[in-house]
């Protein structure tokens, strides 16, 4: 299904990782690109040629049933509330739906000259020579995977599907870091580098999916 461009960017109140492309996605590129994200979705809809907003069951990133931050374990239902309860509603346990649902939202595109979003994406990328440098070139183009949620799930989810998507086209991961992260992410295979006075690591597909089994793995939302 084809959609026109709308304002997909006010559903998005998760963590976004950026792509850092050398070079435009090539025609066949994007093909595998578009394939990639309709084998992985539940619900697929392209707004422009790749740009894509999704639902994607984390079980096809490889997340299990037993991710203990997914909220698999037993919970009181909502019908308790916060308030007290006697012993036989308290006894009334199961899994709440809230936090059930294995169907991410995300919106995921390609931005850049000729691409689609070139604002967002100069802007995005203004004055960045630390980045650069760990990169050994300037970026033309990106493609951002950005979570509409912003549960513990919704970050890994975000990390799992960025190593996908770079699979297919290629890139180096861009994240930002909150304090106390260096060590954690300097140590991980992948690493490329760390700029902007330690708020942003750049690495490989390995080094998401390394930092993402991390017991206490947060991106910056």
């Amino acid at each position: 299904m084809v959609e026109p461009v709308g304002l997909g960017f006010l559903g998005v109140s998760g963590p976004t990782l950026v792509i850092e492309l050398a070079e435009p996605l090539s025609p066949a590129a994007l093909r595998e690109f578009r394939a990639l994200m309709v084998g992985l979705s539940s619900r697929f809809a392209e707004k422009r040629p790749g740009f894509f907003d999704v639902n994607v069951p984390v079980e096809r990133l490889g997340v299990g049933d037993g991710w203990e931050g997914y909220g698999r374990k037993p919970s009181p239902l909502r019908l308790l509330g916060d308030g007290p309860t006697d012993e036989g509603l308290a006894a009334l346990v199961g899994f709440d739906p809230w936090r059930e649902d294995p169907h991410r939202p995300f919106l995921v595109y390609a931005m850049g000259p000729g691409v689609g979003d070139e604002t967002t994406f100069e802007a995005e990328h203004a004055d960045e020579p630390e980045v650069e440098a760990v990169l050994g070139f300037r970026p033309s183009h990106a493609v951002n995977v950005s979570a509409c949620c912003n549960r513990g799930i919704d970050h890994v989810a975000t990390a799992l599907l960025t190593a996908a998507v770079m699979d297919v086209v290629g890139g180096v991961a861009k994240a930002e870091l909150l304090d106390g992260q260096v060590p954690v992410v300097a140590g991980l295979p992948g690493v490329l580098g760390i700029a902007d006075d330690d708020r942003m690591v750049l690495g490989t597909a390995e080094f998401l999916r390394a930092w993402a089994e991390y017991p206490a793995f947060r991106l910056v939302k």
